[in-house]
């Protein structure tokens, strides 16, 4: 199994755009699917469809959701994984800066800001372990988030 970076994917981590680009990557390859899917499914949805923060990936409408991941060879799980996509984005819209903001003013604990990732539906401890692995030393000392 390969193991996919933010570099690999050109993702920087260090801002709040390229952790919503990475959160969103770690979704996709936290699923039961093979990491080229997951990669080209990301491809499709950012590069090729411009889903780049959560506003815009919440415009995106189911329909359009399910072609993306199918496109991306997703096609498995297209119906769920568009719902649940839909409204990781949607809510993210709303939490994601204020989140981070907590989280780099020390106002959320790490503890409280990973519990928080672990509530939307669709994220488990594997796409927390995944997101993780990329963003710790990032997120969790306040850098340029």
């Amino acid at each position: 199994m390969t193991i996919v970076t933010a570099r690999d994917l050109g993702i920087d981590v260090t801002s709040a755009d390229g952790l919503f680009r990475w959160l969103l990557a770690s979704f996709l390859m936290g699923k039961r699917i093979r990491s080229s899917v997951a990669v080209q499914t990301y491809r499709v949805l950012v590069y090729q469809h411009g889903a780049d923060t959560p506003g815009k990936l919440a415009r995106c409408s189911h329909s359009t959701l399910v072609r993306l991941l199918g496109q991306g060879g997703y096609a498995r799980y297209d119906e769920s994984t568009a719902r649940r996509l839909h409204a990781l984005a949607s809510r993210l819209e709303e939490e994601w800066a204020a989140q981070l903001k907590a989280l780099q003013a020390g106002d959320l604990s790490n503890e409280d800001f990973k519990l928080w990732i672990l509530s939307f539906e669709g994220i488990g401890p594997k796409t927390l372990e995944i997101f993780l692995r990329e963003t710790q030393s990032h997120v969790w000392v306040g850098d340029e988030v």
